[in-house]
């Protein structure tokens, strides 16, 4: 039963391109990682590069494994399946092991990396398992438990956000305004009720993945127990992998039920009507519907509440009271500061601009079915590009919002000058206005519109990173990343070689729009005639 599956997942071109693509850029991402790690003199070095592992670990389990799976409930064409003697559980089960196949083809690309360094004496050979072992399971938590989620009916979505709500809300008082001075804030309460938070805050900050990581390059301080430290880790793991078997046998007996309620569940009577915000342009409100069907509210609201404290932190400076942490904030200051903050939150905004969720669909046949009807009505390329910048707009201004916000910060703190932070915004805007042209006209085109969003989404800011390990910030300039990132950046600021680099990105975000609308039906079309008979073009 599995022959099919693999044999799928290996011929079919796109897939194969994508596989292709995402294993060197985890190839290359590890390389610029070693070469840091090589150079530097610091211990702290290793926790850094461990915690970017883990989250390049997460990214692509959830891109891998999740995407995949969350993807395959919305192609109708999986009815004859699901109606087969092939029953949907193992349906599901044979697409995991695909995904989880793959996503372990990739990681062992990057395994040679790994070894050379514990050859090289940079890391010890034990260290793999928290370099290389510990991202890998928890990507794969990543990727079931964002299939379960999605899985889930509507209704249990919701109550999941709120408990995230919640959870936020907690960790920004608990984790971060409290931080170091926790035990203080928890003298003012009953004993039994004091003892019970400290020991439990204690023990969700050690046995979490990114705690062990923190713990176990900690072989420079006296109290450091070898022992505690590989404690957590098999904790961590076991508890990993049970989640990941328990996330799989959720998805397994949600498969047919989530794909039910995509296509078949009745809307209810009650409903208000949406003709008022439909307006003149449905595509537009059908596309921005779409994108905030799953919004990931959870991830924007705990970004912008810890750029929220994170820039009262740094206007407050020497002010900030004692009795408030910021060991959190410090940490934050050693890996970059708010530059690199502001950095990852625009890079977040442009992923929806990039990626085209409003109207990109994840397999051939959809997007066929798709176009057969859109490309028979009077919408013209405007009336496409509207409802995609709309979408993308809808889905990642949030994240702008917490940067905006530490660029205030820095601007009234006196860190960076006015200039520099209009500056840092200009190539904000920059970033996004070309990361969505790239995108509209890998839309219009089909060509490689998920490997071109992966480069700029991952293969860029890992670019970025490699150029100013290598004191190349004059062509870091040139990276789009680094249009944000440079003019509020330490020793970098706004340079000839910025002012060059906002000159080209313009032309070419000018020139990719006006040829994107320009070209956008006769290349829908054409794409359509190539994938699926002729279209007829009046």
């Amino acid at each position: 039963m599995l022959t099919p599956f693999f044999a799928t997942a290996m011929r079919a071109p796109a897939r194969q391109r994508s596989f292709r693509y995402l294993a060197v850029a985890h190839v290359a991402f590890l390389a610029v990682l070693a070469q840091g790690v090589s150079r530097a003199t610091e211990q702290q070095s290793l926790e850094i590069a461990g915690n970017l592992l883990l989250i390049l670990g997460i990214v692509e389990g959830a891109a891998i494994i999740g995407w995949r799976l969350t993807q395959l409930p919305k192609s109708q064409a999986l009815e004859f399946l699901l109606t087969s003697p092939v029953q949907p559980k193992r349906v599901f089960l044979a697409e995991a092991m695909v995904g989880v196949a793959r996503f372990s083809l990739v990681w062992l690309a990057g395994l040679p990396i790994l070894l050379g360094l514990a050859v090289l004496g940079y890391v010890e050979p034990i260290d793999i398992l928290a370099l290389g072992g510990l991202p890998y399971i928890y990507g794969m938590f990543a990727g079931f438990g964002l299939t379960a989620w999605v899985y889930e009916p509507v209704a249990i979505r919701r109550i999941g956000e709120m408990i995230g709500l919640f959870g936020v809300v907690i960790y920004l008082i608990v984790g971060v305004l409290a931080g170091e001075n926790l035990l203080q804030w928890l003298m003012a309460l009953p004993n039994t009720l004091r003892d019970v938070l400290y020991h439990s805050i204690i023990f969700l900050t050690s046995y979490n993945p990114f705690g062990v990581v923190r713990y176990w390059f900690l072989r420079d301080d006296p109290f450091y127990v070898p022992e505690v430290a590989w404690v957590r880790m098999q904790a961590t793991s076991l508890f990993a992998g049970l989640m990941i078997v328990a996330t799989g046998m959720r998805g397994m007996y949600r498969l047919q039920g989530h794909f039910h309620d995509r296509h078949y569940k009745p809307i209810s009577s009650r409903r208000a009507s949406q003709q008022d915000r439909i307006g003149d342009r449905p595509l537009t409100w059908w596309a921005v519907r779409r994108v905030m069907e799953y919004s990931g509210q959870v991830n924007l609201w705990l970004a912008i509440g810890f750029a929220i404290l994170y820039a009262a932190f740094i206007i407050a400076g020497d002010r900030w009271p004692p009795w408030l942490g910021k060991a959190v904030f410090q940490l934050f200051d050693k890996w970059g500061g708010a530059p690199v903050v502001t950095c990852a939150l625009c890079v977040l905004a442009a992923v929806p601009a990039v990626f085209q969720y409003g109207l990109w669909d994840p397999t051939i046949q959809d997007r066929c079915r798709r176009l057969e009807l859109l490309v028979l009505t009077d919408l013209t390329p405007q009336d496409y590009w509207h409802a995609s910048a709309s979408a993308a707009w809808a889905r990642g201004y949030g994240y702008l919002i917490g940067a905006a916000l530490l660029w205030v910060a820095l601007g009234v703190s006196g860190t960076c000058s006015e200039m520099e932070v209009i500056a840092a915004v200009a190539g904000a805007g920059m970033l996004w206005c070309f990361s969505f042209a790239v995108g509209f006209r890998a839309f219009a085109t089909g060509i490689g519109g998920g490997s071109i969003a992966l480069v700029m989404t991952l293969g860029m800011p890992a670019l970025l990173i490699g150029l100013l390990w290598w004191h190349l910030g004059s062509v870091a300039a040139f990276t789009p990343i680094g249009l944000c990132y440079l003019p509020v950046a330490p020793q970098h600021g706004v340079t000839e070689y910025w002012i060059l680099a906002m000159a080209v990105y313009g032309v070419a975000t000018i020139t990719l729009t006006h040829r994107g609308q320009l070209r956008c039906d006769a290349d829908l079309r054409a794409w359509l005639n190539a994938h699926q008979g002729r279209i007829s073009s009046t």
